[in-house]
This record gives C-alpha cells, sequence and structure tokens, in this order.
C-alpha cells in the first residue's frame, strides 16, 4: 500500500527510474503526442474526455511524489500570456516559468532526458509543461 497520492502504476515505474535532470512532459489535449517528444519516451494517457484529467490536476499529484527544479512553458507567437500560467505559479511558488516557443518546447521534449509524456484533456490552449526533476535534499 503507498502513502502518496500518486497511485498509477506505469507513472510510479516510469518516475522510480528516472533522476535528477530527467524531465517530464504534462501534455495539454492540443498536443502531438506521437511526434512532439521523443518517440522512444513512455507516454501515458490520461485523456479520457475533454478536460478529464486537467494538466493542473495532475502536476497537483506529482508535487507530493517527485522534488522539481524547474519548469518550461510553451509560449504562444503573439497575445497575451495564458492565463493557466498563473495557475502554474500558484502551483509552483518560487519557480520561474521559463518560456520557449513552439519549435523550442518541441525540441526540448524531444531531448534524451524526456522520461515520461503525461498526456491529459486539457483543453486549455497553451497548457503543456515540461518538468525537470530535481534532488532529493540531504
Amino acid at each position: 500500500m503507498l502513502k502518496t497520492r500518486l497511485l498509477h502504476p506505469q507513472i510510479l515505474a516510469v518516475l522510480a527510474a528516472a533522476g535528477h535532470g530527467s524531465r517530464v512532459l504534462l501534455a495539454d489535449a492540443n498536443y502531438p503526442f506521437s511526434t512532439g517528444a521523443r518517440s522512444d519516451a513512455p507516454r501515458v494517457y490520461l485523456n479520457l474526455a475533454p478536460d478529464v484529467l486537467k494538466v493542473t490536476e495532475v502536476l497537483a499529484v506529482l508535487l507530493d511524489a517527485v522534488p522539481l527544479e524547474a519548469a518550461a512553458v510553451m509560449v504562444p507567437d503573439a497575445g497575451e500570456e495564458p492565463t493557466i500560467f498563473g495557475e502554474f505559479r500558484a502551483l509552483l511558488p518560487g519557480f520561474e516559468l521559463a518560456k520557449l516557443g513552439r519549435t523550442a518546447f518541441y525540441a526540448a521534449a524531444s531531448g534524451p532526458d524526456l522520461a515520461l509524456l503525461i498526456a491529459t484533456g486539457e483543453r486549455r490552449l497553451y497548457a503543456n509543461l515540461l518538468l525537470t526533476i530535481g534532488a532529493i535534499p540531504k
């Protein structure tokens, strides 16, 4: 029996095998799951229906399971900052969100350090979050 809120067997297994510097991509429903990340990275599909589950819900559970050291978001080419960034900041106090354009975000998600892609049903635009796992303090 686990005491953590995170119970998904595949996510737990991948996170247990990942280490400091590994990345986890929380992807919204519009993200190209098959082509927008490292092709051999494990994928977990939590996109049961529109807005089930949301990126912020998955993030809240992951925060109980792994230490984080960085977070990056995909920004639109023009226009206002997506409102979900405020929710990310509220869940990640003290973190500066690294802002990457779409091409740079896809390149970062395609790197060899991507340990896991989690597909969500999140319908808000630009609700993609690339997390870097930190170290457990002594």
